[in-house]
């Protein structure tokens, strides 16, 4: 049975992609770390450690690991459910303004003429974002999941999000086919078809396990913004990357008003305004050409060709090779001949040898 998937398609004004990992990005620690590790009674670093170890040992995915793990150490503690993942989520601790930053900046675009949609994409667990209390602001929440059975316990995973993996999503946001099983993301879109370009593409993460999306995004001429914990101060990581030329900013995770990451995701947002009022009309041209192109056959485009390197020529020598050439010729349009005479009058590399005979026997053959 075939699916009909929802798209969205490409708006009259710009849009605006803000991309956002999640643990240590909008939140200061793993999600898994701040409840559900503590209510199976094991400490933080002893779960990190048995689940690394276990992917490590096993050729395994460690996104897959700390899953399984978390199923593991649930057992008999406690119902592992949908909702009880959620409820986790609702307790995670959020950074300084990530509350009201998504519809400031949401307003702010709007100001602008430019439509700004949030997007997650995290390795961490799609439930547990969407237990917290800005899981509303997000166009789609990108992240890890699990499947369940009729009375919602946890049977096994649905989607396992990676560092690598995360790049898929990037172009699904790019290409409005947002669904995960939508084959669409593979088609080919013309330039001025896809919905949002990845220079309107703003990435936010704080670690190695974004680099492959902060990559992509800085190579197709986006923003990709590493962000440090504000009350601890530490910039190794985002010295690191712009040391590997993987973002073009940082700047502290402090999402209020008229903070640092504030002005530079308004400046991008001015800047994407003024740049797509350009592209708009470089597209236009690009058509207008395309449109000109199809109707003149390969002939006409030798001699238009021809003849404006004739009106651009800067020597006799280059003169008489492209009159040569012309010569080839023996069918010309009224405007062509209009033009060729009318190079003869103004440019004096033509001028001065007009009499030269091959110059001459081809101005006389039309």
């Amino acid at each position: 049975m075939s699916h009909k998937f929802v798209r969205k398609r490409k708006e009259t004004k710009p849009v605006v992609a803000i991309c956002y990992d999640f643990d240590k990005t909008l939140s200061p620690d793993d999600m898994q770390a701040q409840g559900f590790i503590q209510s199976v009674n094991y400490d933080v670093e002893s779960f990190w450690k048995e689940s690394n170890g276990l992917a490590e040992n096993n050729d395994m995915d460690q996104n897959l690991a700390y899953m399984f793990t978390m199923k593991k150490k649930a057992h008999g503690k406690l119902v592992f459910t949908k909702e009880k993942l959620m409820e986790y989520g609702s307790r995670v601790e959020l950074f300084k303004g990530v509350d009201k930053w998504f519809r400031r900046i949401k307003e702010y675009g709007e100001s602008k003429g430019v439509i700004v949609e949030h997007y997650i994409i995290s390795s961490g667990l799609k439930e547990m974002i969407e237990g917290t209390k800005v899981a509303d602001e997000f166009e789609k929440i990108y992240a890890s999941s699990f499947y369940y059975d009729e009375d919602g316990v946890v049977l096994w995973p649905a989607q396992v999000v990676n560092y690598t993996s995360k790049t898929q999503f990037l172009f699904r946001i790019e290409k409005g086919t947002l669904d995960v099983n939508d084959p669409d993301v593979n088609n080919y879109f013309k330039p001025d078809e896809i919905r949002v370009p990845f220079r309107n593409i703003i990435y936010i993460g704080d670690s190695d396990t974004d680099i492959p999306c902060m990559k992509l995004v800085n190579t197709n001429q986006g923003h990709s913004i590493g962000v440090y914990n504000p009350k601890t101060k530490d910039k190794r990581k985002v010295y690191k990357m712009m040391r590997d030329n993987r973002i073009k900013y940082f700047a502290p995770a402090d999402y209020s008003d008229e903070s640092e990451l504030d002005k530079l995701v308004k400046s991008i947002i001015d800047r994407t305004e003024s740049n797509e009022k350009l592209e708009y009309i470089h597209y236009q041209n690009m058509n207008d050409f395309a449109e000109f192109d199809t109707l003149i056959n390969a002939e006409t485009k030798k001699r238009n060709d021809l003849i404006i390197s004739l009106e651009n020529s800067g020597s006799f020598a280059s003169t008489h090779s492209i009159i040569a050439k012309l010569s080839v010729f023996s069918k010309w349009t009224d405007d062509e001949k209009s033009w060729l005479k009318e190079i003869k009058e103004k440019n004096s590399q033509v001028r001065l040898i007009a009499e030269d005979l091959d110059v001459d026997e081809f101005y006389k053959s039309f």
